[in-house]
């Protein structure tokens, strides 16, 4: 049975289910085969057919097209002549290590500058793209899950941006670094213990204290990192 998806905000989406027909459709069709995938729901490799999605979503071709075309220029569906549309394919234990050592040697300088240059209009938004307000709330795990993985994005991006260096900000968002390590395993710890953690890097920041947010940084991305490695023993 089909569920409806009762809102249409690019912020709220469902996994599955009919998309109402309205001025976000495109939007919306979006987050929905984005929370699809970041929850697992539709496998790395796994073959994606339009057709399905037309009946699933009971949305025409177009927008289906449009949100894959868009998914795939952000490395989450790859399209193959002749074949079609599918998932991308999980990162490799290689790459996931070879992610991690790029952060290591770049955010926690990163937000060692930011906390340096705060003041309370950025403090502001970074603080607004942390996720801290919807935590623990009741609702679709599969929602809150793909929703923490953009939110996670966009908090370590505008650190970036306040940081100041436009160089190390392309670079680390050329790789959509969350969206892949998000897509090891879809638990509700990933998402609380990170908020725990992006409480305490706002403290730093927020107390405009460079060395404590240097810290906070460094130790998010390891625990972020140790969280995710047992998703490499599976199978």
């Amino acid at each position: 049975m089909q569920l409806k998806i009762p809102a249409v905000t690019p912020d709220t989406f469902d996994t599955s289910g009919f998309i109402p027909r309205a001025n976000s459709l495109a939007g919306s069709v979006y987050e929905a085969i984005f929370a699809q995938l970041m929850t697992l729901k539709i496998p790395p490799g796994t073959r994606i057919t339009v057709d399905n999605l037309v009946r699933e979503l009971n949305v025409s071709q177009t927008p289906i097209r449009e949100a894959l075309g868009r998914l795939e220029g952000e490395g989450l569906v790859v399209k193959t002549h002749l074949i079609g549309f599918s998932a991308a394919p999980q990162i490799t234990r290689r790459r996931f290590d070879e992610l991690y050592q790029l952060r290591l040697l770049l955010e926690p300088d990163s937000a060692a500058r930011a906390a340096i240059a705060m003041d309370d209009v950025k403090l502001s938004a970074v603080r607004a793209a942390a996720g801290l307000m919807g935590r623990r709330e009741g609702g679709d795990e599969r929602l809150r899950y793909s929703t923490f993985a953009r939110q996670d994005a966009m908090f370590h991006d505008k650190i970036l941006e306040i940081a100041g260096n436009e160089l190390i900000r392309e670079t680390l968002n050329h790789q959509h670094t969350h969206f892949h390590i998000f897509r090891l395993m879809f638990h509700s710890r990933v998402t609380e213990e990170a908020l725990d953690e992006h409480e305490a890097l706002l403290a730093a920041l927020e107390a405009g204290d460079g060395p404590a947010a240097e810290r906070a940084m460094r130790v998010h991305l390891e625990h972020s990192r140790d969280r995710l490695l047992p998703a490499f023993d599976q199978g």
